[in-house]
């Protein structure tokens, strides 16, 4: 069976999506602080990295929550 062929899951299985999160967002302005701070200041680098961190930090918290709240037959498929 070709992989365009493959059966379609069951009706009403649920699907997993992650909850909506501003991390992406605020670990994107850290990194374009940083990055204009090289040539502004370096508090505005500094600033921006801190600011990198800790969303990055809390985004891979929130990431591994989610695939621990996952069913233990989850199989990724």
């Amino acid at each position: 069976m070709s992989p365009a062929e493959q059966e379609a899951p069951p009706v009403g299985e649920e699907i997993h999506l992650p909850e909506p999160s501003i991390l992406p967002i605020l670990n994107a302005t850290g990194v374009a602080m940083g990055l204009v701070g090289l040539t502004l200041s370096w508090w505005l680098t500094g600033v921006g990295g801190l600011l990198f961190l800790v969303t990055l930090v809390l985004w891979i918290r929130s990431a591994a929550r989610d695939l621990s709240a996952l069913p233990a037959d989850h199989s990724g498929h």
